[in-house]
């Protein structure tokens, strides 16, 4: 039987500069998804709950007075506690995530974090079971993204076969979501990104796993006003999307 961990790190910092004019007065978390009428956090946060976190540690940066100001005004209908803490100096992604899981209210537990661009929806319990099966120290969700452009097919004498329309992507990417056991904590870097440190050193003592999100998951990363035009054409659409 696992315990499934109930404690997570939004990581809220970024800049968001692909997404202005929206970011001009507000860090990327706190951008709506249209016809929402609630910010990206607000949906990460349910879903978190849902998923049965009962504490989250917001990771503020650019702007992080709108942020803090949106949770304190949202704290009466939020489904579980919410803390902040502010980079006042850029620490970097991994900087960023060890600053923040030093608030978390059980250093010794399991713990998620996510990016907080991040709109998606799939069972956490499966990804923290996958996660202690293997005994890892570290599991990141992976999704395989469309590719944004027409794919053309050919055979071996160079004739065009077909033309695809945003195929899946060949590769799985990193889906920003993530299951850390509790000592990952001690192996992130206090400056600098733990994809480009701590993950390698991971991958190579087979201590790092990767979790493919279920078949038919929702899975959108919000870069881009591209990507808002998108998520709101889907919803549009209905499709099968976060709630």
């Amino acid at each position: 039987m696992h315990t499934f961990p109930t404690q997570a790190v939004v990581l809220a910092g970024g800049q968001g500069s692909r997404l202005r004019p929206y970011t001009d007065d507000r860090p990327k978390p706190m951008v709506e998804i249209p016809g929402t009428g609630t910010p990206i956090i607000g949906h990460q946060l349910s879903w978190l709950a849902a998923e049965g976190v009962t504490d989250a540690v917001v990771s503020c940066g650019h702007l992080a007075e709108v942020l803090q100001e949106w949770l304190e005004s949202a704290s009466a209908e939020l489904p579980l506690r919410v803390t902040t803490v502010v980079e006042h100096e850029p620490l970097g992604r991994g900087g960023g995530l060890k600053h923040a899981a030093k608030r978390l209210p059980a250093p010794g537990e399991p713990w998620y974090a996510t990016n907080g661009d991040i709109w998606t929806r799939f069972s956490l319990r499966e990804m923290a079971a996958f996660h202690a099966e293997r005994a890892a120290t570290a599991t990141l969700a992976l999704a395989r993204p469309r590719i944004p452009w027409g794919a053309v097919e050919t055979d071996e004498f160079g004739h065009v076969l077909d033309f695809i329309e945003a195929p899946p992507s060949p590769y799985l990417i990193n889906a920003g979501v993530y299951v850390f056991a509790s000592d990952f904590t001690d192996l992130l870097p206090d400056l600098g990104d733990h994809e480009r440190t701590t993950f390698p050193g991971l991958a190579r003592e087979r201590r790092l796993a990767g979790f493919p999100l279920p078949q038919g998951a929702y899975w959108r990363a919000i870069d881009t006003a591209k990507d808002l035009t998108e998520a709101a054409k889907e919803l549009a659409a209905g499709r099968k999307l976060p709630h």
